[in-house]
């Protein structure tokens, strides 16, 4: 089993930046058969949506409402995948879940993706 667990929340000002990592664990093999990560928040009270996904490849997708403040990157050597966010809002206030599915990326945010992390919190003070 792949475990993800996720770092970096915390409490920021609107304007300031927070960088979340998450660091996969468990077989070599199972780890390796990843191709989609992706980040995903839920606010209080508000369905999770999608926020940035990337392929094995690189190729990467945003909401629309994170595009160029949030970016998604990934390191394979070292099995982690990160989200700069710069520009913070208080309405990107929410926890921030990882996500990982053995399957490529799709063009629609996939919330059944086959493992997930337990989130980190992201509060954003105006």
């Amino acid at each position: 089993q792949v475990q993800l667990v996720e770092s970096g929340g915390g409490s920021v000002q609107a304007g300031g930046s927070l960088r979340l990592s998450c660091a996969a664990f468990g077989p070599t093999y199972k780890i390796d058969w990843i191709d989609c990560m992706g980040w995903f928040r839920q606010a209080p009270g508000k369905e999770r949506e999608g926020v940035a996904t990337i392929d094995r490849d690189g190729t990467t997708k945003y909401a629309d409402s994170v595009k160029g403040r949030f970016t998604i990157s990934q390191d394979n050597a070292k099995n982690t995948l990160y989200l700069q966010m710069n520009s913070l809002k208080p309405e990107d206030t929410a926890m921030y879940y990882c996500a990982a599915d053995l399957a490529y990326c799709s063009e629609l945010w996939n919330y059944d993706m086959d493992y997930w992390g337990k989130g980190t919190l992201v509060t954003i003070s105006s």
